[in-house]
């Protein structure tokens, strides 16, 4: 049974019979997955569960009467419902809704898209970018200009295939084809036309060019005062977007650049930007801008930052603050072509990968910003903490973790200690309840240790793991424990006498949480420890043992 997501979301049985059937709420799920990718919707299937109750019975009359209603109050949305048995012997109906050809809206012209795993509405300004968005035809697969077939560069055609069948990501039954035929397979051509996506991959450069929206890139380096210093420009149309990556890489060398970060006797390097992370940003800036739109990509070298700014903004539906988690492709042919090619992975954005690379290199996770007609990545150059590296490591060849794993891990790590909500944000979950499937194994490994409830939890690295894989770093009172929190409290004040919780705060350690401070002086106070006179800001502790 699939997960609910993106592309699958279940329904009770009484969204479509009884007293409370709720088919507009229904067509608003059918308009938000057809904008979107496509999807299913299985009802039947109450949320939480997996199957449908046992013994569910659904008349197949049923399935007439949804495709009725759906159509009753849409415009632009085809459904296609099936009856389907369980394995517990319930039934429940399969409600899949293709991506529309066109833009889908409810009969009273409202629009809806799918973001993640809730259907939300589009507004002002939004329509007008899903009207665009979701063209009729989308422009990888128009043959305007008109280039004929023949018009091929055979030097990036042979490229392109020797490409697609050296890759384990192919199927044998494709690398087998002609040129020809791999020309058709990948949309490269309609009949006897180029295709706009045709002209990108294996197009001759004049043709490229006729384009308009052909992609350019800047690289600009500037100094401590921001003057230009360097630059280099791909704009002759020569290279197709595989290409540019490559021409990046190689012909900038400031990626060379590297920290030299002692393990133990042992030097080794940490590049300024990694290979991977350089590569996927210009990936992700070439696959994911809207080619219907004018503007170079710029890759400006600062000496503290990286930072890619890519024309336009981001598909509708993915936000700075979901970018981890939503998938949404704008050019579909050219994101399967780099997949094939084994130059970017297909599912999601590469945002994961940037986040475990940097994090486990000591470094803070990119950062995102959307502007009013363009979105940026910035990528730190410091090491914030160099023995994250070594740990990270370690506990990778200990444990073999996975993606999400390495990514709670680094965070954690670099911070010390975090709590739920904290935790949440950073990894930009919607709430602390999916925590679980980001720490994965970390905690029933130890790994990760937890204290406190709910909300209030707070994860922060094992100490033993850190003595056993030899991690040496600074000590920290951040993770102190409660009973010795109190004494630092008591032997501050029993100096001091008076104090405000600032002034201890200030003298017992800042990297200690307020709130754990706070907390802890309140159960002072309560026990009779400590006393305390006034109130808020003004509220002071005093020393109260007899001597």
């Amino acid at each position: 049974m699939s997960h609910e997501g993106h592309r699958v979301d279940r329904k009770s049985l009484r969204t479509v019979i009884g007293k409370s059937t709720d088919f507009t709420e229904l067509a608003k799920d059918c308009i938000a997955f057809a904008n979107a990718q496509g999807g299913k919707l299985l009802i039947g299937i109450e949320d939480g569960q997996k199957m449908p109750p046992p013994g569910q019975r659904i008349e197949p009359d049923l399935l007439d009467t949804i495709r009725k209603r759906i159509t009753e109050r849409t415009v632009g949305v085809d459904v296609a419902p099936r009856l389907v048995r369980a394995e517990n012997g319930g039934e429940y109906i399969e409600l899949n809704v293709p991506r529309s050809v066109g833009t889908a809206s409810t009969s009273d012209g409202r629009y809806f898209i799918r973001v993640a795993d809730s259907s939300r509405p589009v507004t002002g300004d939004e329509i007008l970018r899903l009207v665009n968005e979701r063209a009729a035809f989308p422009w990888e697969t128009m043959t305007t200009p008109q280039v004929p077939r023949a018009q091929i560069d055979p030097n990036k055609l042979q490229l392109f295939c020797r490409g697609i069948r050296a890759s384990d990501r192919v199927k044998e039954s494709v690398k087998s084809k002609t040129d020809e035929e791999l020309i058709d397979h990948y949309f490269l051509a309609i009949d006897d036309f180029l295709t706009n996506l045709g002209i990108l991959v294996v197009g001759r450069r004049e043709d490229r060019a006729r384009l308009g929206t052909a992609p350019v890139i800047q690289f600009i380096k500037v100094d401590q005062t921001e003057d230009k210093v360097h630059k280099i420009t791909w704009d002759d149309y020569s290279l197709s977007p595989m290409e540019m990556v490559e021409a990046v890489w190689n012909e900038v060398p400031d990626w060379r650049e590297s920290y030299e970060v002692r393990d133990g006797l042992f030097p080794h390097s940490v590049p300024h930007y990694d290979e991977v992370v350089v590569r996927e940003l210009l990936t992700n800036a070439l696959v994911h801008r809207p080619y219907t739109q004018r503007g170079d990509i710029f890759i400006n070298l600062f000496p503290d930052r990286l930072q890619v700014v890519n024309p336009g903004l981001l598909p509708l539906g993915v936000t700075p603050q979901n970018i981890l988690h939503v998938t949404v492709r704008r050019n579909e042919g050219l994101a399967r072509v780099f997949y094939d090619l084994k130059l970017m992975e297909r599912e999601g954005s590469g945002y994961d990968k940037l986040y475990e690379i940097l994090l486990s290199q000591g470094k803070q996770p990119p950062e995102p910003v959307e502007g009013p007609d363009r979105f940026e990545v910035t990528v730190r150059k410091r090491i914030l903490n160099p023995l994250i590296i070594d740990f990270i490591d370690k506990a990778d060849q200990a444990f073999q973790l996975w993606q999400r794993e390495k990514i709670c891990l680094g965070l954690i790590a670099q911070h010390e200690s975090l709590n739920a909500i904290q935790l949440t944000q950073l990894l930009e979950l919607r709430d602390a309840g999916h925590l679980r499937h980001w720490l994965g194994r970390l905690l029933s490994w130890d790994i990760v240790k937890s204290k406190g409830k709910t909300k209030g939890m707070t994860y922060f690295i094992d100490q033993d793991l850190l003595r056993k894989l030899d991690f040496k770093g600074k000590t920290s009172l951040k993770g102190i424990e409660p009973y010795r929190l109190q004494e630092l409290i008591l032997a501050d004040l029993e100096r001091h006498r008076v104090a405000s919780i600032g002034e201890i705060h200030g003298r017992i350690g800042n990297e200690i949480p307020r709130r754990r401070l706070q907390g802890q002086l309140a159960a002072m106070v309560k026990q009779g420890e400590i006393g305390q006179e006034g109130e808020k800001r003004w509220r002071r502790y005093l020393w109260t043992k007899q001597p």
